[in-house]
């Protein structure tokens, strides 16, 4: 007589994992199957110290838990129902990202320097606090700051601007300054236990590319620049789809010399970075506060423009 198959419910009914190795997983943020399902032989090995194929086995029993194959596209569409969105406080903006900033997805935003990638990035960091029925998730924002730009007084008018209060508002910000590349990616992978005890709705990295910038120079290091720019994104996409959160990320950009025509202006991060953002926007200045902001790819959005103003409450429709 044949015994019977194992439930599979803890990490530890996994084959190959015994109490050693499931302390690890946990020690390293990994303590439900659903991590473990969309981490890597790779990771589990660095973190673990167990054999590939021990690592292939793991991950493939979590996904068959959890029953991770093929599924038709009705029961996509309705987990996509539970997508939430955050205002931009500015209704051209709203309706070019079909209704505001979503969850599940990353939303990145490029371009020059006083293009108003932050001032977005400080606005949905007020926002998400907002009720459904106002535009927000009810939730709070992790921010993760890589330029030294990060200003609270800034917060602060925004939040008086549409009516929270401004102190409160500061106490749902969880902030930390990251130093270089490493650090960012450090921070984005011990980001999990914050994310569930406080009810972290929204990530915001601004900018994403600063810090690769400069830890790799010249085109020798550029091979591994991309293959950590792509994992440290792949992250941040795993930790949007697990906890149905937003991600925005501000890009920095470069001037291309040889196109004499037309705006020279491109992002940094190449295609790896253009492949993955799930919505691309180009942020460019106008006359006086006046903003642009073009759709440059997405998935399901409609290529076209918005414009809107910054005002001392924050980002406004003209």
């Amino acid at each position: 007589m044949m015994a019977k198959e194992k439930k599979i419910e803890n990490i530890e009914d996994l084959p190959g994992v015994g109490d050693t190795t499931a302390e690890k997983l946990r020690e390293a943020g990994y303590k439900t199957l659903e991590k473990i399902a969309v981490s890597s032989p790779n990771e589990l090995n660095e973190i673990a110290s167990v054999g590939e194929g021990t690592a292939v086995k793991i991950i493939q029993a979590a996904r068959s838990a959890l029953e991770m194959g093929f599924e038709t596209a009705d029961k996509i569409m309705e987990r996509r129902t539970k997508i939430g969105k955050i205002t931009t406080s500015s209704t051209e903006l709203d309706n070019l990202l079909g209704g505001g900033v979503e969850t599940q997805a990353v939303t990145e935003a490029y371009g020059k320097f006083g293009s108003s990638k932050s001032q977005l990035a400080f606005q949905l960091a007020i926002n998400v606090q907002l009720p459904e029925e106002r535009g927000g998730l009810n939730g709070n924002c992790l921010f993760i700051d890589s330029e030294a730009t990060f200003r609270p007084d800034r917060l602060m008018s925004m939040a008086r601007g549409v009516g929270l209060d401004e102190k409160e508002a500061l106490k749902k910000i969880f902030v930390s300054r990251a130093y270089n590349s490493d650090h960012q990616i450090l921070l984005v992978e011990k980001a999990e236990e914050l994310i569930t005890a406080n009810n972290i709705k929204l990530i915001i990295v601004d900018s994403l590319t600063s810090n690769f910038r400069a830890d790799y120079l010249g085109r020798g290091t550029l091979a591994d620049r991309q293959q950590k720019l792509n994992k440290h994104l792949h992250t941040l996409q795993r930790l949007a789809d697990l906890h149905n959160l937003a991600v925005y990320i501000t890009n920095q950009v470069m001037e291309n010399p040889g196109i004499l025509f037309g705006d020279p202006t491109q992002p940094v991060g190449g295609n790896v970075l253009a492949h993955f953002s799930t919505h691309r926007l180009y942020f460019r200045k106008g006359k006086d506060s006046k903003r642009i902001a073009r759709i440059v790819d997405s998935p399901c959005l409609a290529e076209g423009e918005a414009a809107f103003q910054i005002t001392a409450e924050g980002i406004r429709d003209i």
